[in-house]
């Protein structure tokens, strides 16, 4: 069992930053990919980044490659995202998930755990 806690949302204006993280509890965290997902209103959860334990792999989502960063410091059980260069287009409730490693890594579907989810919003 996983549980997630997101913080870090908020508002900010079209070309400016934001950081989430997420606290992540439960036994056996090394054996699990920590994502980062986000939900517009009316879409569907799109896939933003995913990163290992050891933070060897780092993988980020089409929309948000170049702009966003997943990191992880296991030390403290917490994943991060830094978000750059931030557009309207990037609202949504953004979520943190787990799962261990398997097929559809960039598949909501497929994940097991999921934080309850912090709102950020870009104004333009």
């Amino acid at each position: 069992q996983v549980q997630l806690v997101e913080s870090g949302g908020g508002l900010v204006q079209a070309g400016g930053s934001l950081s989430l993280s997420c606290a992540a509890s439960g036994r056996f965290l090394r054996q699990y990919y920590l994502a980062w997902f986000r939900q517009a209103p009316g879409k569907e959860r799109e896939f933003i980044a995913r990163i290992n334990y050891s933070g060897s792999i780092e993988i980020h989502g089409d929309s948000v490659r170049g702009r966003f960063t997943i990191s992880r410091d296991n030390a403290k059980n917490e994943v991060y995202l830094q978000m750059e260069s931030l557009k309207p287009e990037d609202t949504a409730v953004y979520y943190c998930a787990a799962r261990t490693f398997g097929q559809g890594m960039d598949d909501p579907a497929r994940y097991e755990y999921w934080g309850q989810g912090t709102q950020v919003t870009v104004s333009s």
